[in-house]
Parts: structure tokens; C-alpha cells; sequence
């Protein structure tokens, strides 16, 4: 396993990470009739994959779970989704938790980016000293 193989392994594991944040922002507020068909945020689950021969451990992305929180009911008798009680549900999406995991999954998408510039960096170095 290679330095650029671990940056690239990291790099698609943040970019699952971003699209599932910006999923869960593009569906904050959406409302609906019923608790069941709210929409459930997703979070990315991680796992450590260690390379044998090299002893380098890496990321991938074991999968893409839905939370399990419960949808937030408002009373809004005048909705045209409404119950039959006058209530609907919106998702529970905290906007400010899912544009903090956006801006950290960004910063390590980008410090990836940088090590792999700088490790490319260095390889031209050392060739042109031959």
C-alpha cells in the first residue's frame, strides 16, 4: 500500500461523509404527514482497514446508517399534509451539527490533498537530484 492508495482511501471516505451531511441539509425542515415517514438523517460509518504486509491502517466506509431520532411534531392544522389531529412531522436535523461534520470532513478532505501535493512535491525534488 502506497501513501497516495491511504490519501485516496481517506479522501473518498470524507467524500461519502459530505454528501451525507448535505443530504441531511437538503432534508432539514422537510415535513410530512405521519412520525414513520419523516425523514431520518444518515451518518457514515467508518472502519479500520489495517494492511497486513505493510502494517498501514486505512479508512473505508463500512456503510450508511439512519439515526434513529425521533421526527419533531408541530401543530399546523392549516398544512395540507396535516393529521387528522392538525399535527405534522419534520425531520430532526440540527442544521449547525451537520455544517460543523461538513466543515470538518472538508478540512480533512483538504489536509489530504496537501500531504498529497507535498509527497508529490518531494518525489520531483529527489528525481531532479539524480
Amino acid at each position: 500500500m502506497t501513501m497516495f492508495t491511504l490519501a485516496q482511501r481517506g479522501m473518498s471516505a470524507q467524500l461519502v461523509r459530505m454528501n451525507a451531511a448535505a443530504s441531511n441539509l437538503a432534508n432539514a425542515g422537510s415535513v410530512s404527514g405521519s412520525e414513520d415517514g419523516a425523514y431520518k438523517p444518515i451518518r457514515t460509518v467508518f472502519a479500520e482497514d489495517l494492511d497486513q504486509a505493510s502494517g498501514l491502517a486505512s479508512v473505508s466506509v463500512q456503510g450508511v446508517m439512519r439515526e434513529q431520532g425521533a421526527a419533531v411534531r408541530r401543530h399546523e392544522p392549516d398544512h395540507p399534509l396535516a393529521d387528522a389531529n392538525g399535527d405534522v412531522w419534520t425531520a430532526p436535523v440540527d442544521e449547525n451539527a451537520e455544517m460543523v461534520e461538513m466543515l470538518e470532513a472538508s478540512r480533512q478532505y483538504q489536509n489530504l490533498v496537501e500531504a498529497l501535493s507535498t509527497a508529490k512535491q518531494l518525489m520531483l525534488d529527489t528525481m531532479r537530484l539524480k
